[in-house]
């Protein structure tokens, strides 16, 4: 009580404080700040709001064919202080149509219609094709004025033709598997920043979409399983009993549970025996419904308590291909992955009822989702399965904007991956995207971290998205320490999951959270560039020790380990965190105290790039 208490005075003495901001603020977020829609602090503002929907699904899906025909029954609630005059939709699928706008390759084969418009209705009134404005991927029409608190009620239906190659994200996994992401006409996010998402999806950057609420109904032939965002609501009507207690029983113990094993596929006793079962899901507050389907896929499934407060309970599934060996072992990761998030790092209750990792052939997350190709080496299917995990705090539980700002959810999962992989193989240390941030830093690519996502080019959008901002994430952990690390990021956790934080928002939360004003370091980690080179130029003798001269090849602010070995032939390994560059400067003097004499110092450690070694080794005389 007492912590929330001074946390509370903290926010509003605050405000005088963090109103000083050394961060190049531009004038939309300046602008949220003068409409109070979001905080200086790093909190929501007084008059935050945000956008949501009721989504009912219907859809039928002829694996044979790839034909998806669905119904979409959407109620849109403008919680916006504004009068809306149009919506604004996304047809995802329309990355496969032929002419549209795309930075990713599709195959010929694969090119198709994209999405057909059938009945179109804005509160049970019939819109013409001509009134729907599509390009690309996008698509808007004009409505009557949606005044502020009223909701508007939109039918579709639709249909396009699942792409069979070129799997991007989506897509046929192998003959009877399929991954179906992004398959419905949605409503673009209208933010309090921007206005109406109307980026277009060109297939490299990610999404951006409003919490709402999903409810399906999936139709597929017998003898297809379906795994999906959200709770099964009817298993004894699409499963037979003996599978359907299964997951019963998964739900409820630690140990693995083979929900369906070989035999079951064999005899064909996995799905009721009717000619299509119609599966039905519900998802509440979350940002996406995915699903994938096949009729021989094993089913390995598992649980354990994520929340000793309440007992609370994830299930975690892994859903494979029998011929991929390496996924018998992904259940365990996939379970130790949410165990580490919930005990360890980010140390957060998990989020969700339930977790799938599915044998696809990709690396990407989606809500309560993995779409995850198999491996040839187990570390990489541990890394592969933390990462695309993790996720499911970053972007999905804090609802980020990925197409502008992939480094707000990506370098959450690199460091993740970092962090985590040792706790399920202590012998790992994983290096992911560490020498590409050196090797890039300071060329034509190197922009600074917060360049938009859609202006990153060549080796930049992997280094800029991936591991520069884990290191700027890891680099706080190391400056903070645990304990003080892990209450600013649940503060921001606390203040914006469930919501859209922009950049802004997570530095001036993690600030407000740390009780440390850290504009020094988000400034020039996080805006700035320049080579990421450090260099041990000298070892001079004092009375008790010795002072190190340290050379920074830029004013980026990195964590200083020292390798020291003595004339004694023994090793010393020194470390000073990204404080001691808190002056924006390329040259500092560390004093080290011992009463041995060094004969060498080696500067570097693993989680710090460095683009030149010629300056990292010194002999002492």
């Amino acid at each position: 009580m007492k912590k929330i208490a001074m946390l509370s005075l903290f926010s509003m003495i605050g405000l005088s404080v963090f109103a000083q901001q050394g961060l190049p603020v531009p004038p939309e977020i300046q602008q949220a700040y003068t409409k109070g829609t979001r905080a200086v602090n790093g909190r929501p503002g007084l008059k935050y709001w945000q956008n949501t929907a009721d989504y009912d699904l219907k859809v039928d899906f002829d694996p044979v064919s790839g034909l998806l025909k669905g119904t979409v029954d959407v109620i849109y609630k403008n919680q916006s202080p504004d009068t809306l005059k149009e919506v604004w939709f996304k047809l995802y699928p329309n990355l496969y149509k032929d002419g549209s706008p795309r930075a990713t390759k599709v195959a010929d084969k694969d090119l198709s219609e994209g999405v057909k418009i059938g009945a179109f209705s804005v509160n049970d009134k019939a819109v013409s094709a001509d009134a729907l404005n599509i390009d690309g991927t996008n698509m808007h029409t004009s409505i009557a004025a949606l005044a502020p608190g009223k909701s508007i009620r939109v039918k579709i239906a639709y249909q396009y033709m699942l792409n069979k190659g070129s799997h991007n994200r989506t897509g046929m996994v192998d003959e009877g598997s399929y991954f179906v992401a992004y398959f419905f006409p949605r409503i673009a996010v209208y933010d309090d920043v921007d206005g109406w998402n109307k980026y277009p999806y060109l297939g490299d950057a990610e999404f951006y979409n409003d919490f709402c609420t999903f409810k399906a109904a999936v139709t597929v032939p017998k003898d297809y399983v379906i795994w999906a965002t959200g709770d099964l609501l009817n298993a004894k009507n699409v499963l037979h009993k003996k599978i359907a207690d299964r997951i019963t029983l998964a739900e409820q113990v630690d140990s693995v549970v083979n929900v369906i094993n070989e035999n079951d596929l064999a005899t064909q006793t996995v799905t009721k025996n009717q000619d299509f079962n119609t599966w039905k899901f519900e998802a509440k507050n979350v940002t996406d419904f995915v699903f994938a389907t096949s009729n021989h896929y094993l089913w390995k499934s598992s649980s354990l308590v994520v929340d000793p407060k309440t007992n609370r309970r994830t299930r975690v599934d892994a859903a494979f291909n029998p011929i991929h060996k390496d996924y018998y072992e992904v259940i365990d990761f996939a379970r130790k992955s949410v165990e580490a998030m919930s005990y360890k790092f980010p140390k957060w209750p998990y989020p969700y009822a339930h977790e799938t990792v599915f044998d696809g052939l990709d690396q990407m997350e989606y809500p309560m989702m993995v779409n995850d190709n198999p491996t040839e080496k187990r570390e990489n299917a541990i890394t592969l399965t933390i990462h695309e995990i993790f996720h499911t705090m970053f972007p999905f539980y804090m609802g980020i904007n990925e197409t502008k700002y992939g480094w707000m959810d990506e370098g959450w999962a690199t460091i993740g991956e970092w962090l985590n992989s040792p706790l399920i193989d202590s012998t790992m240390v994983d290096e992911y995207g560490i020498q590409p941030t050196a090797f890039n830093s300071g060329t034509k690519n190197d922009t600074p971290i917060m360049t938009l996502t859609p202006d990153l080019k060549g080796a930049g959008s992997f280094t800029n998205s991936y591991p520069k901002p884990a290191l700027g994430y890891l680099f706080v952990k190391d400056y903070l320490g645990d304990e003080l690390f892990t209450r600013a990021l649940h503060h921001y956790i606390e203040q914006w999951h469930g919501k859209h934080p922009m950049p802004f928002d997570f530095f001036y939360s993690m600030n407000e959270g740390a009780g440390k004003n850290m504009d020094w370091f988000w400034k020039r980690w996080f805006f700035e560039e320049g080579d990421i080179d450090l260099g041990i130029v000298a070892a001079d003798k004092t009375g008790d020790g010795y002072t190190f001269q340290i050379e920074n090849k830029s004013l980026k602010p990195l964590p200083v380990d020292l390798t020291l070995t003595y004339e004694d032939g023994s090793t010393e390994k020194v470390h000073w965190s990204i404080a001691v560059w808190e002056k924006p400067v390329q040259m500092i003097s560390v004093p080290f105290k011992t009463n041995k004499k060094i004969k060498k110092v080696v500067i570097g450690s693993t989680y710090v790039p460095d683009k030149n070694d010629y300056n990292n080794i010194l002999s002492v005389k």
